[in-house]
Order: structure tokens, then sequence, then C-alpha cells
């Protein structure tokens, strides 16, 4: 019996650099295995993931190959402090390729720069929001100072929202690119309470947690702010309709003031009309007791005259 049997191979390729740390005007230079007389791509990653360099070389008949990269150049926005990552990548072998991180620094002791990449991750979210309406949350991840992303899909899979009842609400594929680096998501909350964003970016095998609250309230600040907007306008109309009030009450104090003084001027008048009647009272009871003694003595005068004759 004959039988096709696919073609295979042990994977040959291997990756090595003359150093771990470089500092400007050192040398990057690569070395290693791969298949006799193949093509290698070597490209060259900046902490941002961009690729800084990129260059393609052939293997010698026994498949070493030993080629040197690139005399670091001093540091600048192209070519920034931080964590660099080699690459090679094998045209004949399906696409294998090997990766070797080095690091880019102004001083190559090893005790004092460490090889490991470091993620950022910043949560932007804001502090207060209404309950049904849309808010917006940014992210930022940097590695070594620099943007770094492109899929959020990816870098940010994981991301997810814990709600105040417990639960918890994915984003994983909610976020839009404004840069690379930078994303947002828009999410309506439906919950009154404490919302966490919770941020988890994955990038070259290193992961980093970034986190922000919102509270969500039943109406926003805006809301609030009408109101209170309208209740000053209510006030300032209820403080016009007092001032008229308290000009229509001095008015009137006017002329209680008025009633009060005529009311005086007709008591002393009073007094004075009581005054002269007594005095005329006096005067009267002065003309006629003579008057009354007069008519008593007469009377007097009779009855004596009347006794005698009897």
């Amino acid at each position: 019996m004959l039988m096709n049997t696919p073609n295979s191979f042990a994977e040959e390729l291997e990756l090595f650099t003359n150093s771990k740390v470089y500092s400007p005007a050192h040398n990057l230079q690569v070395y290693g295995n791969g298949l006799p007389e193949e093509n290698l791509i070597i490209r060259v990653f900046a902490p941002d993931e961009t690729i800084t360099k990129f260059d393609q070389i052939t293997t010698n008949s026994d498949g070493t190959f030993n080629y040197v990269l690139l005399t670091w150049p001093g540091p600048s926005t192209d070519f920034p402090y931080g964590t660099y990552t080699v690459e090679v990548i094998s045209t004949e072998q399906n696409g294998v390729s090997k990766k070797i991180d080095v690091k880019f620094s102004a001083t190559i002791d090893l005790l004092d720069v460490t090889i490991e990449r470091f993620v950022n991750t910043l949560v932007f979210a804001p502090e207060t929001a209404a309950k049904g309406h849309p808010i917006r949350v940014f992210v930022q991840t940097t590695s070594d100072g620099l943007l770094i992303g492109n899929e959020p899909s990816k870098l940010l899979g994981t991301t997810h929202v814990h709600l105040p009842s417990g639960s918890s609400v994915t984003l994983s594929n909610s976020f839009k690119t404004l840069h690379q680096g930078l994303y947002y998501v828009d999410y309506t909350p439906i919950e009154e309470g404490t919302h966490v964003f919770h941020v988890v970016a994955f990038s070259q095998g290193t992961t980093s947690h970034g986190s922000a609250a919102t509270t969500v309230l039943s109406q926003d600040l805006g809301g609030i702010s009408n109101q209170i907007i309208k209740l000053n306008s209510i006030l300032d109309q209820t403080s016009e309709e007092l001032e008229i009030l308290k000009s229509e009450i001095n008015g009137f104090d006017t002329t209680l003031k008025y009633a009060s003084t005529q009311i005086d001027e007709n008591i002393g008048t009073f007094a004075l009309s009581a005054k002269s009647i007594s005095e005329s009272s006096a005067q009267l009871n002065a003309l006629l007791l003579p008057i009354i003694a007069s008519v008593g003595l007469i009377v007097a005068l009779q009855i004596a005259i009347l006794a005698r004759r009897r």
C-alpha cells in the first residue's frame, strides 16, 4: 500500500542579541540559526508597538546568521528610552517567529535597568451621571511613556463595569479608537448608585489594570441646575411682589398715622368740650342755688303763716 505523508520538519529558528541593555552609540547585533540560505525578516518594535527598523537577510549555507541591525541613536521622539522588541520571522517555516525584549537606556548597568515591560492604564469617567442618560468613558494605555495599542477589542477585551446591584456588564466589543492608545466607550447606566469601570489592558504578554467610579443619580447636574434656575426665577418674582406689598404697606402706614393724628385731635376737642360742659354746669349750679334757696324760704314762710291762722 502506498500512503502519502505530509512533509514535516522540526522548527529550526533561533534568535539571540549581543546584549540585553543598550545605550546611545551601541550596536544592536542579532545572530542565530535558521534553515540554510533562508530569507529572514527582522523587525524592531518601539515601546509603542510601532516598527522602527525593518530588514531582510539571508542565512548562510549552514543556516547561521550574524547581523548588525542598527546603531542606537540619541534619544528622541522616534527613539525614546524604553523596552524594544526584536523579532525574526522565517519565510519558509510557515511564518514561525522568535522575539527578544531589549532595553534602550541611558545606562547599560543591569543592576539599574530592568528588561520588564510596564503597561499603564488610565481611566477617565465622569464623577456623576443620570440614570438612563449615556456617558462617555475614556481609556489611555501607555508603555514606557508611549501610547500603545491598535485594536481595542484585543487590547481591552476583558474590560467590564461593576453595577450597584453586584452584577457586571462586559464592554469588550464596545470601545472605539480616538488615537493609538486612546479609546472611548459610550455607556448608558440603568441603575442608581456607584458604577465602577474596570479596564483590563493586555499587551505583549503584560497585563495592566485601571478603574474609575461614577455615581449615578436619578437626574444629572444639568437637570438640578435647571430646577435651581427655575426656583431662582420664582424667588425673584416673589421678591418683586414683596416689594410691591411693602410699598403698599408703607402707604397704609402713612394713612394710619394720619388717622391716629386725627383721632388725637378729636380726642383733644372732646376733652375741651367736656371741660367747657363742666364749667357751664358749675356756673348753672351757682345760678340755681340762690333761686332754690329763695323758693325754699318762701315755702317755709307760707307754712308758718298757715300754722298761725289755725
